[in-house]
This record gives structure tokens, sequence and C-alpha cells, in this order.
């Protein structure tokens, strides 16, 4: 049985909320259940531990996945809020914990959405903190119609997401962000690109191809959706490879 952890989302306390009010809650989007789940893997949340015990966690795994949701905080990457977008710093501090883990043991990653950009600041990269407002760009990175919002990704040729695509040199994906890569991190070799040159996905040059990676968007949410996006399914059974391997 392949064990793949997963970060978890997190809720902290809030007095207007009926269950579990003055508790911390570790959360998996359904979806990405549904995603990661298939005979022979099991998927495993990774609860908010102190940081000697997720490193026994993360020793335990065969995978990491680091799962979207929150912002990450500009302090995170070395920068002031610019606006609204405090981003969730305790989330931050906790998975590049596990992250750091998961590189001391050679355990394989897949990033996803946030976690893609986590891994870019883990690396050393910056991040736009809201590209509506310090991008110039002409796509929706974001939509009101959530995970239906799509866009254009250019793929780089001869590369394992090349390969995975049927050889095919653009693809569609969701899109379901506001933040993005700035400056990319170290070691970092790009693979796909928007319409307007923001990073897309990425794999770390240090690794085997696609053994360490991440992603802008979420292939969890493919399932549902009414247009034919890039397969899901490739892109996690090529990270599974690795970790069957690992």
């Amino acid at each position: 049985m392949i064990k793949i952890g997963v970060t978890s989302g997190m809720l902290y306390a809030d007095d207007n909320r009926t269950t579990f009010a003055p508790k911390k809650l570790n959360y998996m989007v359904q979806d990405m259940g549904r995603y990661l789940n298939k005979e022979g893997v099991l998927p495993i949340l990774i609860p908010s531990l102190e940081f000697g015990e997720l490193r026994i966690f993360v020793e335990a795994m065969d995978g990491i996945v680091l799962q979207g949701g929150a912002d990450i905080a500009p302090e995170t990457f070395g920068e002031e809020p610019i606006g609204e977008w405090k981003g969730d710093r305790e989330r931050d501090l906790i998975e590049l914990e596990i992250l750091k883990y998961a590189m001391e043991f050679g355990k394989p990653v897949f990033g996803i959405c946030r976690g893609f950009q986590l891994m870019n600041v883990y690396f050393g990269g910056t991040l736009y903190q809201d590209i509506p407002t310090q991008f110039d760009t002409d796509v929706l990175h974001k939509g009101a119609d959530y995970d239906q919002n799509t866009h254009e990704i250019s793929i780089k040729k001869n590369s394992f997401l090349y390969r995975i695509c049927d050889y095919r040199k653009e693809a569609f994906v969701n899109s379901v962000h506001h933040q993005g890569i700035k400056t990319l991190g170290e070691g970092l070799e790009p693979i796909a690109w928007g319409e307007d040159h923001l990073v897309e996905a990425f794999y770390h040059e240090k690794n085997p191809e696609g053994n360490v990676l991440g992603v802008q968007w979420h292939p969890e949410f493919n399932w549902n959706h009414k247009y034919n996006l890039l397969n899901s399914e490739k892109l996690y059974n090529h990270f599974l490879h690795f970790a069957h391997e690992s």
C-alpha cells in the first residue's frame, strides 16, 4: 500500500462557527480525497503536529502532496502585505517543515496551487501577492465561476508533461488563484507557462524529472469539469510511479 501524506487545510477558532467553535480544525477537500484515492494508495491527512513529530510522520510516508488553500503570507517570502491578502503564516511554517523533511528523506512531492507556490518560496523564489494588482495580464487566473474558469498553457517540448499530454505543446487547465510566481526558486525547472508567461508548472532539477513537481492548477477539480482539460490522472500516476519506488 502506497502511503501519500497530504498537508492539512486549516480553520482556526471562530466563535461564529456552530461546530467546534473554539478549536483548530485540519481538513482535506473532498475532491482531493477522491483524486488521490485509488487501489493500492492510501491518502493520509498530515495533522498540524509539532515539528519533531512531523519529521517522524513524513519519514513514514511514500510521497507528499501539498494541497491548495489559503494564500502564502507575504512575510514568508520576505515582503509586507500590500493589501487585504494576509495569507496563513502558521500553515506556511508547518508546510515548509514538511517540505524540508520530504527533501531530506528523498520523498516524492506533488505541490498543487498553494503547494506549488509554497515550493517556489521554499527554494528561494518570490510571489506576486495579487496578480491583478501587480502583474499586467489579460489572462483571468481567478473567475467568478471558480474551478470552471480555464486558460491555456504552453508546455515545454520533450518534458515529462509534454509526454503526459500526448506530445502536445498546449493544453487547458483550470485556474483558481490570485497569487503567482514572480521570481523562480533555485533549481526549479519551468515546464509550462500561461499565455501571459507566468510559470504554471515546474520540477526540481536535482531530482528525477517529476519526482518533485508543482502545478499551479487543481488537477483534483477536473472530474466534474465541463471542458476537456490536461489529463489529471496521467499527472497523478507519474507522481505515484516515484512514490511506489520510495
